[in-house]
């Protein structure tokens, strides 16, 4: 398990590296995952807008790391198994507000949409919230490991 979670932490560090920087100067704000209002409220909204491509156990969609036919990745878990947890919330924050094309490495293409348009902030880190409030502690000491030698 340690070396898998050291293996997951050198690939989402090349993949933060490559991702754009736009989103590093705060704009995401906290994500409010200790408050139960906003994790319940969280929750409502990944139900109504996330589950259908994530999974309403946050589990994703089968073989998520394969390109499928079309070019494009199926949607990758937001449990302890997948890669959300290796990026900061800002990062989180952006791509769910801007869409992925914005923010992935060149060749990687998404049916991952801006919810820009849908969601208000607030919103969008309260899904954020019930997201990361599903991960076990295991995951958060590593995320914690992993992000703090972070350059802002």
């Amino acid at each position: 398990m340690i070396a898998r979670l050291a293996l997951a932490s050198v690939l989402a560090a090349v993949v933060v590296a490559q991702c754009d920087d736009s989103v590093r100067g705060g704009r995401a704000a906290a994500i409010p995952v200790t408050d139960a209002a906003a994790v319940a409220r969280g929750k409502a909204l990944y139900e109504k807008n996330c589950a259908s491509c994530h999974g309403t156990r946050l589990e994703g969609q089968a073989d998520w790391r394969r390109r499928l036919p079309n070019g494009r990745f199926p949607a990758p878990p937001h449990d302890r198994t997948g890669h959300t947890w290796h990026h900061p919330d800002d990062l989180l924050f952006g791509i769910t507000k801007e869409g992925m094309e914005k923010f992935a490495p060149p060749g990687h293409v998404s049916d991952m949409p801006a919810f820009g348009r849908l969601l208000s902030d607030g919103d969008i880190r309260a899904t954020l919230a019930y997201i990361e409030s599903r991960w076990p502690e295991e995951v958060w000491k590593a995320r914690r490991e992993m992000l703090k030698n972070r350059n802002p």
